[in-house]
């Protein structure tokens, strides 16, 4: 036993497809605020003269993406696992700032730094590299 065919085969042969009168869901307003969404109805309007907005969805980004942050004492701790002279540390998308201290000298690659972190880094015998 069918439970449930599917509409288009239920209404086929049927002038109205359930909508009552033929006179019924004629127009754009039988959609419900769908616009030219739905049937696609309008596409060829839309294809024609409306280009710009077929694939557009949403706003543009209009934050600036801001940089996560790290200090010296966590770069400091991930040095030391290091058994290099002169560890390198890749932080992309990183702002590094001159809170704590460096125990040894470490070459940082990161998106950003203070002046703090940058004098402190120099001081301790390593380099900074902006990304």
């Amino acid at each position: 036993m069918v439970l449930r065919i599917k509409k288009r085969r239920k209404y086929l042969g049927n002038r109205s497809w359930g909508a009552g009168n033929i006179k019924n869901a004629r127009g754009a307003g039988d959609r419900g605020g769908v616009g030219r969404g739905g049937r696609r109805h309008k596409w060829t309007y839309t294809v024609v003269y409306e280009k710009e907005t077929i694939g557009k969805k949403g706003f543009a980004p209009w934050r600036k993406k801001t940089l996560d942050i790290i200090d010296l004492n966590a770069i400091s701790k991930r040095a030391a696992g290091m058994q290099d002279a002169k560890p390198t540390i890749e932080l992309k998308g990183y702002k590094v700032l001159g809170g704590g201290r460096l125990a040894k000298p470490v070459v940082v690659k990161a998106s950003g730094f203070s002046k703090s972190a940058e004098e402190k880094i120099k001081q301790a015998g390593g380099e900074t590299v902006r990304l």
